[in-house]
């Protein structure tokens, strides 16, 4: 593909469409000052942007099914998703830019010491609804019951009111939730690693699939991603290794 027809492809409409998931600190938050987007994933479509010699419009959802949604649907052009194959019909992902630690928090009093202790008979585990953890325990739970929450914050309420036994959530969220509750506290290690790639509407053809691929790969290798989490004082998020 020439430049133009690059562009043609990622941004049909002649802006590119960038779906952003406030659901996920890691990648994206609102400016405390300005109330604007901020974080690694704006960073990227501004770069992806001005590659293109497109302007960029964000278009911003507090939940990651939401943003799925809307660029498998057409309503935006690149989307910042964690790899699931349960999100893999009409889309095409790149490889991770990021990793992510999922992890578990339970009450003081819990009996649960370890990760392996969850999936039992009786225990009831609080996820995002749609989010990465929940398509991932949704597979990989037999025994434990998965309760699902629209709003993430209100796993918190869930698993102090005693509604579930186990929160089930990205590391670096659940571990500000322990430190500032006392009753609360993370099992140790992770259960999984959450991979957060690029994603675009798999009809864009194979060639902006290519190219998309090919920008994530340069932001790593250039510092741009790991520059950009030290920037935004982003805890608990890696740069994910080069594509094989």
């Amino acid at each position: 593909m020439t430049d133009p027809e690059l562009a043609l492809a990622f941004a049909p409409g002649g802006a590119l469409r960038a779906s952003i998931n406030l659901g996920n600190p890691i990648l994206a938050n609102r400016d405390k000052s300005t109330g604007e987007p901020v974080g690694v994933s704006i960073d990227l479509a501004h770069a992806l942007g001005e590659r293109l010699g497109v302007k960029v419009e964000l278009v911003v959802f507090e939940k990651a099914a939401q943003s799925v949604d809307a660029v498998r649907n057409g309503k935006a052009d690149i989307g910042f998703f964690a790899v699931d194959p349960a999100r893999s019909e009409g889309l095409s992902f790149t490889a991770p830019y990021v990793l992510i630690e999922g992890s578990y928090l339970v009450r003081q009093d819990s009996a649960l010491q370890d990760n392996a202790q969850v999936d039992h008979d009786g225990l009831r585990v609080a996820v995002g609804t749609g989010s990465a953890y929940d398509l991932f325990l949704t597979r990989e739970l037999k025994h434990a019951a998965i309760e699902r929450i629209v709003h993430v914050p209100d796993c918190l309420a869930a698993l102090q009111e005693g509604r579930v036994d186990v929160a089930a959530g990205i590391r670096t969220m659940l571990e500000g939730w322990a430190t500032q509750q006392a009753d609360l506290r993370l099992l140790p290690g992770r259960f999984m690693v959450i991979q957060q790639a690029m994603g675009m509407p798999a009809n864009r053809g194979s060639g902006a699939a290519s190219a998309l691929a090919a920008f994530v790969e340069q932001m790593k290798a250039s510092g741009f991603v790991a520059e950009s989490l030290k920037r935004h004082g982003i805890v608990g998020g890696t740069v994910a290794p080069p594509a094989p």
